[in-house]
């Protein structure tokens, strides 16, 4: 499975399509994409934290979401209106401040369905803070 979109392709079809995701500044960025993944940075600062200094799970739940519609667009291309289905996600370790990395691996990509996993993990920590899974609808080309 071979992305068909570069980085800088899929950051700029973001730019474009969803300028709101940087509504509160810049903090997401796609780190990198591979075949069948991508990687994408949460660099959280005030507003992405609940009491007692931690990312919240809105926070990583968003992040999930943007990383896995990342590596289904890598993967088929600028199709706007793909859209999640499903999203669900295991919160299993409190993160530490700072960058969080997604990486989402696709499982099924489909004509009309993509399944994919995602990781999310503290900046140089080895463990998981979150696992999710997301189902997304990719309409017909």
């Amino acid at each position: 499975m071979q992305p068909v979109m570069s980085v800088a392709e899929v950051s700029d079809f973001l730019d474009r399509e969803f300028p709101q995701i940087h509504a509160g500044g810049r903090v997401y960025s796609i780190d990198g994409i591979a075949p069948g993944e991508a990687v994408v940075r949460l660099s959280a600062n005030d507003m992405h934290l609940r009491p007692g200094g931690t990312v919240s799970g809105p926070s990583m739940m968003a992040l999930a979401d943007l990383a896995a519609y990342v590596a289904i667009l890598a993967h088929i291309g600028p199709v706007a209106l793909a859209v999640t289905t499903n999203l669900n996600i295991n919160f299993l370790r409190k993160p530490e401040q700072g960058d969080l990395l997604c990486t989402c691996r696709i499982l099924k990509l489909g004509k009309r369905l993509a399944v994919v996993e995602c990781g999310i993990g503290s900046e140089g920590q080895d463990d998981y803070v979150a696992h999710a899974t997301a189902t997304y609808s990719v309409p017909p080309r």
